[in-house]
């Protein structure tokens, strides 16, 4: 790691690039390095993508191991921690053994400053040896759980979320929930835009909708017609977003009874119909208030909230902004105001296959459960 490309695309960075540090001590995860490094340390401004500066940062500028025998070379040390717009922690797999002392001393002292601090998978354990989630929430990979309950038993669990937020500090499940994570810090900080370019580049959904449920064993796998019917139904319900939809009638295009339909659905997402097609929703005016003039109320129509008051609602719970304030931090009509169709909008940077490659989510998966019923009423309005 710490390649040479890497270090000249650093060095371009404009002065006002986002900076980005990652924090590197040994035993950290070597995939984990690499999303960070593929996410923030690659030249894509040639694409639209804003300019990062990613430092690699530790104790020291000594070669730091890592998992698997790979060493990583720090190019800063602990004291750029207080330039940085962004401190992001690999995972590792000891994780019960403290990181260096010097380590956790200066997360607090960023998290003081205000700082954005993010942990990939068994990342949390690091901030949790730093004090920085007691009476707070957060996630780790589903595995490790148990364990991380057992140690700190002042921090409250998420079970099910890909990634939560409590008080500027992040978290993230497993492995690829990483990937997940950083695109949404690059969403959250410069538009869905920004976030999609990359993730086109990395070949990889934009976000997924649903929670660690849909990573767990299941003791009873669902049958190959279950999982192509609801595959159907995901991209019917794309193609008909700015319509009315319920339960009943996409339960109905699978050929499933209501009930039985949002059990396989959320069995098969991690998320209820309900949930799903929200995120739907919101990621389709997310796109139309970036890349279009149209008015308010047609975005609404056109992502189907059905009037403008319930996308300014839905925009507030999960985003924690407003549509005409999104527009004015995101919008790219300066450069094309070309509208953008119902359907393209529907289906851009959104994959309906599940697991791997699911549909976007605007945000975080929820803290806590959304349950969705099974009745007739129109979903997401």
């Amino acid at each position: 790691m710490g390649s040479t490309e890497n270090t000249e695309n650093t060095e371009r960075a404009a002065k006002n690039a986002y900076r980005v540090a990652l924090v590197a001590f040994p035993g950290i995860r070597a995939f984990d390095v690499s999303v960070i490094t593929e996410v923030w340390g690659t030249d894509r401004t040639d694409r639209g993508a804003p300019a990062f500066d990613l430092r690699r940062v530790a104790a020291d500028t000594t070669p730091v191991p890592m998992r698997g025998g790979l060493t990583l070379l720090p190019d800063r040390t602990l004291g750029w921690l207080s330039r940085a717009d962004l401190i992001v922690i690999p995972g590792l797999d000891d994780h019960l053994t403290p990181a260096p002392t010097p380590v956790l001393d200066a997360l607090r002292r960023a998290h003081t400053r205000g700082t954005t601090i993010a942990a990939l998978c068994g990342g949390a354990f690091t901030l949790a040896q730093a004090g920085l989630l007691d009476g707070r929430r957060a996630i780790t990979h589903w595995n490790l759980i148990d364990v991380f309950r057992a140690h700190h038993p002042h921090i409250t669990v998420v079970p099910d979320a890909l990634f939560i937020e409590d008080d500027n500090i992040w978290t993230a499940a497993g492995t690829a929930a990483g990937i997940d994570l950083c695109l949404h810090l690059v969403r959250r900080a410069h538009g869905a835009e920004a976030a999609a370019t990359i993730a086109r580049s990395m070949v990889t959904a934009p976000f997924r909708t649903g929670t660690q449920a849909q990573f767990i064993e299941h003791p009873t796998p669902h049958e190959d017609r279950d999982a192509n019917a609801l595959a159907d139904v995901r991209e019917y319900a794309l193609r008909h977003l700015h319509e009315p939809l319920a339960v009943a009638d996409l339960a109905a295009h699978a050929g499933m009874s209501a009930r039985s339909f949002a059990r396989h659905f959320t069995a098969e997402t991690g998320t209820t119909p309900l949930r799903w097609l929200l995120d739907q929703r919101v990621a389709a005016a997310q796109r139309l208030l970036e890349r279009t003039d149209l008015p308010m109320p047609e975005i609404a129509r056109r992502a189907g909230f059905g009037s403008e008051v319930t996308m300014r609602q839905h925009f507030a719970s999960r985003l924690a902004t407003s549509p005409r304030a999104y527009r004015a931090a995101f919008s790219t009509t300066s450069v094309s105001t070309t509208p953008v169709s119902t359907t393209s909008v529907s289906t851009t940077s959104v994959s309906t296959t599940p697991v791997s490659t699911n549909a976007p989510s605007a945000v975080s998966p929820p803290t806590t459960p959304v349950s969705g019923t099974a009745g007739s009423s129109p979903i997401a309005r």
